[in-house]
């Protein structure tokens, strides 16, 4: 039984502009550091969201367990809004889901958010659920699998959630560029998707492919500190994704009988402005084949897991296959072939 996705839905915090965050914000904190505005105003984002706007409330040296209460807080209204946006959409109630599940690294609570919602949405209780937790930015292509996977098996609907509170974890500021990058390019956004079984309408999920370079795990990290989390980013990423993004969608593609040629979307995840760079070079694709992750890095931000998520309602008019593409610690690449139902 195919797995096809029929329904999506989000829900955004509140817009701030970047240019205003940095004057209000980021620019005192990083007085004396060579080509600190110039990197942050560089990343390829003009607006972004956020439950807690730092130029009105600076979490910086909130402790740990503060920001986890306000990640509750903040994100069961979202939550609750992507998933049944995403239900409406495919034509679903709450009663019909059979999985659930939830992405998220940006934050901790138990019993969880696939508990907390399921119970306000009116799931039932003899729902199955899923957590996702920190694989950060590629976590919704995995977690696409899992439930994919699900519904093949049980032909039974099931719903993702992927909801990421970044702007909790703002750091207290060190003059290193790395810090500037990741306080430039970090959004909130919560977004769903719907899964049936052997839907006639949506995207099939056809095939996914995985791939890990172990000998770089230290270039991206997400460490768990006094201060919330703290994000390292080396600015050799892209040189590394470089190595591997042909490889694995030549693997994705050929297993289906395609080429690249035939592929008539790309939802590539903006982890920032030269990851998508390098993918354009590395597949020989032409600018406007990346508009749609140009345009959801340029309007959102990087919303880590849920960002791909939100490319792909970008390409929901797009007819023809479609390669969905997120990048993450370990270094992890996923690729995800979804084909018109």
């Amino acid at each position: 039984m195919s797995a096809v996705v029929t329904g999506a839905g989000r829900a955004l915090p509140a817009t701030y502009e970047q240019s205003a965050v940095w004057r209000e914000y980021f620019a005192p904190r990083y007085e004396g550091v060579r080509a600190a505005e110039r990197v942050f105003m560089a990343a390829g984002v003009t607006t972004r969201h956020a439950v807690v706007y730092p130029g009105d409330e600076d979490l910086a040296d909130a402790g740990t367990e503060a920001r986890m209460l306000r990640y509750v807080a903040e994100a069961m209204p979202l939550g609750k809004q992507a998933v049944a946006g995403a239900l409406d959409a495919a034509g679903l109630a709450p009663g019909d889901v059979g999985l659930f599940a939830v992405a998220s690294c940006t934050g901790y609570v138990t019993p969880g958010l696939d508990i907390r919602l399921a119970q306000d949405l009116g799931m039932p209780a003899g729902l199955q659920r899923l957590l996702v937790g920190h694989m950060g930015c590629y976590a919704a292509l995995p977690g696409l699998g899992a439930v994919g996977d699900y519904v093949s098996a049980r032909s039974r609907p099931a719903v993702l959630l992927c909801l990421e509170l970044t702007s909790l974890h703002v750091q207290p500021a060190v003059p290193e560029l790395e810090q500037v990058v990741n306080h430039s390019l970090f959004s909130d956004a919560a977004a769903a998707v719907v899964v049936e079984p052997g839907a006639r309408r949506g995207r099939r999920i056809a095939a996914t492919v995985a791939r890990t370079d172990y000998a770089t795990a230290d270039h991206m990290t997400w460490d768990v500190t006094d201060l919330g989390f703290r994000m390292g980013l080396s600015p050799r990423v892209p040189d590394v994704l470089s190595r591997h993004v042909g490889g694995v969608v030549d693997e994705l593609l050929t297993g289906a009988g395609l080429r690249i040629e035939d592929v008539a979307g790309w939802a590539v995840h903006p982890g920032g402005p030269r990851i998508l760079d390098v993918v354009r070079d590395q597949l020989g694709l032409v600018e406007e084949q990346l508009s749609a992750s140009r345009r959801v890095l340029a309007e959102h931000g990087n919303c880590s897991s849920a960002t791909v998520l939100l490319v792909l309602e970008e390409l929901a008019e797009v007819d023809g296959p479609v390669v969905a593409m997120a990048f993450g610690p370990g270094l992890t690449l996923y690729a995800t072939l979804l084909l018109p139902a």
